[in-house]
């Protein structure tokens, strides 16, 4: 192992996503903030100050040995976990659009989820590190971690975000392969875990709506199916070139969440299939850059923490752009680094930083 500059080339990939998301959100934003709170840059101005926020925890983690995060994953889990059961507390969790996700201190807001999610990776990286052979050899080493991403996820259902439990449920099940987790065990958990996904999606009304209208939006334009619709209006109206930086139409509040969960929708829209392959090939090589981090990391612990934390994004960046694009049902995930969000920016950019301290650190 030798001591090394950070990963430079990870560092410009993240920083044109967090540029480009600043201008999308000034765009996708504009109109909802000025009829909101008269002003077209309230929430890009919020944007701003959440990057700035992001960027600095970037940095001061990008400096901390990575073997910290393996001394304090009970710490954190336990901290996240108070989280995740103060946010569904009457008159303390915010509701906004019939969800409960967020507290909110004066003018910070923080999503719950977000909190949880990195500490999961955190607490099973350190857990998978420290009792590998156990966990190899059988199901029993399992228990512990399974059981507390199982209250996670169930928490996280209960605000209710199936969306985000499923893609840390994804990020979890990466995790545990990179650790070398038998495939029959891993078979063992995807079978346990098959009939509660198909009674949570199945066993809502509007969450059997919404997985139903994604195979025809078009059987039900006005409702379940309008999000759909107006996204791929979006994108199919952006052609090769877009229609140019602020033209978009679809904001004009007819796509649903366009600074959010349909920002790219608005992004294909005004910079056309050339942007939306660029923010492709973007996410595409930090994927490269971080699983080459997970392969050369000099011991297990910065092996799965690497992996964790890019599964993290790139799972929900395949859910987001999924979304938006029709292929699969509507469900409120944002889009990494790109979206309106200071708690889901701040914990990408605070990853990014983890990724980089491993990245000083690999074998020669």
């Amino acid at each position: 192992m030798e001591r090394r500059g950070i990963d430079i080339f990870l560092l410009i990939v993240v920083l044109t996503l967090v540029g480009i998301g600043l201008i999308m959100v000034l765009s996708a934003s504009s109109i909802q903030a000025l009829s909101n709170f008269g002003d077209t840059y309230y929430f890009f101005k919020r944007q701003v100050a959440w990057a700035a926020i992001g960027l600095g925890a970037m940095l001061f983690l990008a400096r901390i040995d990575y073997h910290f995060w393996g001394k304090i994953g009970r710490v954190i889990i336990l901290v996240a976990l108070g989280v995740l059961i103060i946010v569904l507390i009457p008159q303390v969790g915010y509701i906004a659009g019939g969800a409960r996700r967020w507290l909110v201190f004066g003018p910070v807001v923080v999503q719950a989820s977000e909190v949880a999610k990195f500490a999961l990776i955190i607490y099973l990286a350190g857990y998978l590190a420290g009792k590998n052979e156990k966990v190899i050899k059988s199901l029993e080493g399992l228990w512990p971690p399974l059981l507390i991403i199982a209250l996670f996820l169930y928490l996280i259902i209960l605000e209710p975000d199936l969306g985000t439990a499923v893609s840390i449920g994804i990020t979890m099940f990466l995790m545990l392969f990179a650790a070398g987790v038998k495939l029959q065990h891993l078979g063992v958990l995807v079978l346990v875990a098959a009939p509660f996904l198909y009674y949570f999606v199945m066993g809502e009304a509007y969450r059997r709506q919404r997985f139903l209208a994604f195979l025809n939006p078009w059987q039900d334009p006005l409702d379940s199916g309008f999000h759909i619709i107006q996204s791929l209006y979006a994108l199919g109206s952006g052609g090769l070139f877009g229609l140019g930086f602020g033209q978009s139409k679809q904001k004009f509040f007819y796509l649903p969440a366009p600074s959010t969960d349909f920002i790219f929708a608005v992004l294909g829209e005004e910079l056309g299939l050339i942007g939306g392959v660029l923010i492709l090939v973007l996410f595409f090589l930090l994927a490269w850059r971080g699983l080459a981090i997970a392969i050369n990391a000099p011991d297990l612990l910065g092996t799965l923490l690497a992996v964790g934390l890019t599964a993290m994004i790139m799972v929900q960046v395949l859910i987001n752009i999924g979304v938006v694009t029709g292929s699969l049902p509507v469900t409120g995930i944002s889009l990494p680094f790109i979206s309106y969000g200071g708690s889901s920016l701040v914990i990408m950019l605070s990853s990014v930083g983890i990724l980089l301290n491993i990245s000083r650190q690999l074998r020669s």
